[in-house]
């Protein structure tokens, strides 16, 4: 090899190895490297990092990969990961709902005591859809007949515990020998203010779950509440959070440097999760392949193997995030990630506006 072929696969390699720190988190045995994001414009020399509209519009995407009514995957790819939990921490705390925020409580001879009380009815999950409302004004006193039909949802909690006259005799179990002795979340009744019971006839305002258990009577105990709803925010208060989860992990990339035969590829098999790496016969031999490095954990077991540590390179795509989103029921999650994309959308408009009247004065 000539000196000037050598010095070209010399600087081919010191590419690769720029593109792998700018591109790849890598997980070692004792440490997890290029943590950091480093291509910023003017770090590596021979890398145009500048910003470039056409250029992130070509790489973004979204990929959905599952989907039901109550949970989310997808796949955010050709982003930041400051953006990245940014959109998270939206997710968590900035997308509005509807939640119980006063509780006007006329009889309560349970053992429960009010706060108590009041504090497990305001966390209790509403199924209204917040878009149909209005943010109350927070000057507004608090009296029970200032609710409007356009910033407040009401419902009532009316339920008294008695004795079963048909019980037996001989029968020591509560669910026999009382009534309306467990008082449910499905006890929760909707009362329709102005015009309500028109616009949601379609769509019944209800708690999500009908089996949350609310307190334990026995007879001649009872419990009398009024609760107003209204819109919020979980910056101000977790029961609003529209989410039980949301979180998001880089997408595991995993690397054989060499072929795995035989007894070996049988041990790298189990050092991963289920799907991970599988076993083909090749000639007569088995050998391992990746299969789905997405399923992986990065428990990096395989690194406690002396004779597996050296044949593999486990790492993470830095611009692939798997988001993982899973709603309280109030709102479908796609309809949340939505929702998250427009609150965003409006944080850069509001900071836009802000740097314009900054140049204007």
């Amino acid at each position: 090899m000539s000196t000037l072929d050598a010095r070209r696969v010399k600087m081919a390699a010191v590419r690769d190895n720029v593109e792998e720190i700018r591109s790849r988190v890598i997980l070692g045995e004792f440490g997890v490297k290029n943590v950091h994001t480093t291509d910023f414009p003017g770090n590596y020399p021979g890398f145009d990092d500048s910003w470039d509209m056409k250029r992130f519009q070509k790489n973004f995407r979204i990929d959905v990969v599952h989907l039901d009514e109550s949970s989310m995957e997808f796949d955010m790819v050709g982003i930041d990961a400051a953006i990245a939990n940014a959109f998270r921490r939206i997710l968590l705390a900035e997308v509005p709902t509807m939640a119980i925020e006063k509780v006007f409580i006329y009889n309560n001879t349970s053992i429960v005591q009010d706060e108590v009380l009041a504090h497990r009815l305001g966390l209790i999950p509403i199924k209204a859809d917040p878009r149909l409302f209005e943010f109350k004004n927070t000057g507004e006193e608090s009296a029970e007949d200032e609710a409007s039909e356009i910033d407040t949802i009401q419902l009532q909690l009316k339920i008294k515990c008695s004795r079963n006259p048909r019980a037996s005799k001989d029968s020591s179990d509560p669910r026999e020998l009382y009534l309306n002795h467990m008082v449910y979340s499905r006890d929760i009744q909707w009362i329709p203010l102005g015009n309500q019971a028109d616009v949601f006839a379609d769509s019944c305002i209800r708690p999500v779950h009908n089996d949350i258990l609310i307190a334990q009577l026995r007879p001649g105990q009872e419990l009398d509440i009024v609760m107003h709803c209204i819109k919020g925010i979980a910056k101000d208060h977790a029961k609003f959070s529209p989410v039980a989860t949301a979180s998001y992990r880089l997408l595991p990339e995993i690397t054989l440097l060499e072929p795995v035969e035989g007894e070996q590829a049988e041990r790298l098999k189990r050092c991963f999760s289920r799907g991970v790496i599988d076993l083909e016969d090749v000639r007569g031999k088995k050998v391992a392949k990746v299969v789905n490095s997405r399923l992986d954990t990065c428990s990096r077991e395989v690194l406690r193997h002396v004779d597996l540590k050296n044949l593999v390179k486990l790492g993470r795509v830095r611009d692939h995030f798997i988001f993982t989103v899973e709603s309280t029921g109030i709102l479908p999650p796609d309809v949340l990630v939505t929702e998250a994309i427009q609150v965003l959308m409006a944080k850069c408009q509001r900071l836009l506006g802000e740097m314009d009247s900054t140049d204007m004065e």
